[in-house]
This record gives C-alpha cells, structure tokens and sequence, in this order.
C-alpha cells in the first residue's frame, strides 16, 4: 500500500427540502384549508476516526464529499424525509484544517476511535404552508424555502498513532527490526537506501494473544530534519505521536576511536529538541543494530564503553535475529511502566449536543 499523509478533501452538507404548497381537496370538505408539509434537513456530514486505516490515499483519489439533500414537503401535512448523513472514516491520529481565504486554521484533530466530528451541518427544511396558517391567514399561498447545507475545504495531515516509534539514521536497519517482530513487510535491501514511507507493524505478546503494541518505522532522518532537510519534518511529526522511541543506530556509524563514539544518538535528539522540546523528553531506548558485521573482540569494545558511558543500550542484529528478543523483553517492560490512558493529543475536546441530532454525539477539538 502507498502511504499519503497528506490530501485536499471538499465537504458539502445536503441542502433542506423546500416547503410545499398545498390545500386540502376532499369531497364534502369544503374550504379544507393549507397542508403543506415541511421539508426534511438536509444530511450531514461527519469524520469518524477507524483504527483499520492507515493511510490517506484513497482521499487523493476521491476528493468531494457531499451528504443527502433532504426531500420536500408533499400535500397532506406529509414532511419530507431528512438528508442521509455522510459520515467519512478517516485514519486515527488525522488533523483536519478548514483553508479559507485568510488561510488555514485547525478545525479538528480525529484521533479517538468511534467518536464524530461535525464537518458540515446539514440545511435546516423549509416550512409547509400549513405553518404559516392563523386567524387572518385562513390560505397561505408560499411555503419556505430549504437553507443551504455548509461547504468546507479541509487539508488532511495524519500524524500516525503508536505506542513505539523506530528512530535513527538512514540505513540503521529499522524496518529489519520491525519485520522480525511483527508481520509488516516493509522493503528491506541488502543495498543501503532509506524507508521513504512510514510502516506500521502489531506486535502481540506471545504470553498474552490480546496485548498488542502498535510499532511505527519512522523514516529515516539527518542533520537539518526539523528545518525541511531530507525528509524533514514531514516526518518528524509523526514521532509525535508515540507513547515512547526505540532509538537504533548502526555499529557502522560508532567509532570507538572517537571521543563521541554515539554521536549519531546525539544528532537525531538534537534534530528532536529543535522540532519540539517535549519530544527530547521522551522516554528512548538505546539500540546498535548490525552487531554481525564486527568481530567479537569490537563487540565487547562497544559493550565495555556503553557501559562506561553510563549508557543502557542493546546490542542486537535485526537480519540474523541476535538479541532481538532480549530488545523486545525490554520493549514490553517499557510498555508496561507507561500511563496507556494518557493522551496521545495535546488537544481538549468538548462534547456538545447537535439540537437537529440530539442522538448523535459530537466531539469538537480545540487547540
């Protein structure tokens, strides 16, 4: 599957249904008076968060949404039936910004699964003559028009939910590990190239089938990302969204001969700190993957000075399988320490009540 984490959608909420005009004509029913019925609302539209999706490609295939009109008012004090709403699923972790002529603002950010987000209200039906019937108006000859339902423009950004985010370097051998873990495929070459889309992967528990960890490998990055370099913050975002970072660097950029041996650690921690301070603060594991390519001479080098170092770091080789289950012990153990009921989102939320749809629940996001 093509991963988008980006698309233009346009929302239409159905227009309401006019009034009607209509008089009662039965025989032996003389001067039977107005019943025109009303219009039904037109449809509206919302956005659901799905757990089953995991890209916005589809919305750059299908761009115009648009809800149900709603029908008109027929004679007979018979209302026409409400607008069908038109509810859009869209991938956990999805921001929506409204973009108007003065630019665009954060409308709502789509995050909890099963909750709705109004996009576009539906127009409100026009009255029936019948309605406008009194003591000195015995035959209206005019019913209401239906009102316009709302039009919006959104740009979509998904910032993929996990709970641990694969951080490094190109080429460090992230979607090695994910694949040994999980049953995600990402490509995985024995040339060095670099993971240009985000992958997801489900780790399950082999003591526990229904405890799972979502994994996200995020792509690789380099100096200058939180300024547009490389992939940039295209995808530093997405990081963002992580309960915590397994942070893996190659044994081919640690140099013991150096006096910063893990400075390509420290290189993507900087480009974290610049991006969003809070994000530095993350709780991280340390990883040297490809252990298979030194001897055991260098590997004890490397245990010895991260140990001098006061650093916690496992040694594995995601292609061979070598110290990948001890990582994942760890993985779990961190999993485990963390709050799961706090918030991905730095956002508020307000739930309100729609008076045209009290049995809907509706959650507006603030900032």
């Amino acid at each position: 599957m093509r991963f988008v984490d980006e698309a233009i959608i346009q929302v239409k909420a159905g227009k309401g249904g006019n009034g009607c005009v209509s008089f009662r004509r039965e025989k032996f029913v003389p001067r039977g008076g107005p019943d025109g019925g009303n219009g039904g609302d037109g449809g509206s539209v919302y956005a659901r968060a799905s757990t089953r999706l995991y890209s916005l490609y589809d919305f750059r295939l299908k761009r115009i949404y648009e809800a149900r009109n709603g029908q008109g008012g027929m004679g007979s004090q018979c209302d026409g039936h409400k607008g069908e709403d038109l509810i859009i699923d869209l991938p956990a972790g999805t921001q929506l910004y409204e973009r108007t002529g003065q630019g665009e603002t954060l409308f709502a950010d789509v995050s909890d699964p099963g909750s709705l987000v109004l996009l576009a209200a539906g127009g409100r039906g026009g009255k029936g003559n019948e309605h406008f019937k009194s003591a000195t108006m015995r035959a209206p000859h005019f019913a209401q028009s239906g009102d316009p339902g709302e039009e919006r423009s959104f740009r979509l950004e998904l910032k993929i939910l996990a709970d641990a985010g694969l951080l490094g370097l190109p080429n460090a051998g992230k979607s090695t590990f994910l694949s040994q873990v999980s049953a995600a495929r990402p490509k995985i070459a024995d040339y060095p190239f670099t993971t240009l889309t985000p992958n997801l992967g489900v780790l399950i528990d082999d003591g526990d089938p229904d405890r799972r960890m979502v994994i996200a490998d995020i792509p690789g990055l380099i100096e200058g990302a939180h300024t547009g370099q490389g992939l940039g913050d295209r995808f530093l975002r997405h990081v963002e969204r992580t309960r915590f970072l397994v942070h893996i660097l190659s044994v081919e950029d640690v140099n013991l001969d150096s006096d910063a041996p893990w400075a390509g650690f420290e290189l993507i921690n900087d480009e974290l700190e610049q991006f969003d301070p809070q994000l530095a603060g993350r709780r991280q594991m340390e990883v040297v993957n490809k252990i298979d390519l030194c001897t055991p001479e260098q590997l004890e080098a490397l245990r010895a000075r991260a140990c001098a170092d006061g650093r916690e770091i496992s040694f594995i080789s995601a292609r061979d399988g070598v110290g990948v289950e001890e990582l994942v012990e760890r993985m779990w153990r961190l999993y485990g320490e963390l709050d799961r009921n706090e918030p991905l989102v730095r956002y508020r939320e307000e739930t309100v009540v729609d008076e045209q749809f009290p049995d809907i629940e509706v959650v507006w996001t603030h900032e």
